[in-house]
């Protein structure tokens, strides 16, 4: 087959893919790793720990519930947030 012979599609059909595979490898890939890892470290939380909020807030896991828990942020005051708006875990305590 000469390369006139060739169709423009399937030239062009080769640089589409192409993009598609680095994207995969630079973009999708890692954010499905981090959200995977994200969700691990939610469904792991416990009573104790220390936690922040995607929101800055510091606090102590005081209760956890279904799709919510607990923190105690100071001396009598808690407050109740979702589960998904933890950002990371500062301390692990045992209880």
């Amino acid at each position: 087959m000469n390369p006139a012979s060739q169709s423009p599609f399937a030239s062009m059909l080769f640089p589409i893919i192409l993009i598609y595979i680095i994207f995969y490898f630079v973009l999708i890939r890692p954010q499905r790793k981090e959200q995977k890892e994200h969700k691990g470290m939610i469904e792991n939380l416990k009573k104790n720990d220390e936690v922040i909020t995607n929101g800055g807030i510091h606090g102590t896991i005081v209760n956890v519930k279904d799709n919510s828990l607990v923190l105690k942020i100071d001396d009598n005051v808690k407050i109740e947030i979702q589960k998904s708006s933890i950002a990371t875990i500062k301390k692990s305590r045992q209880s």
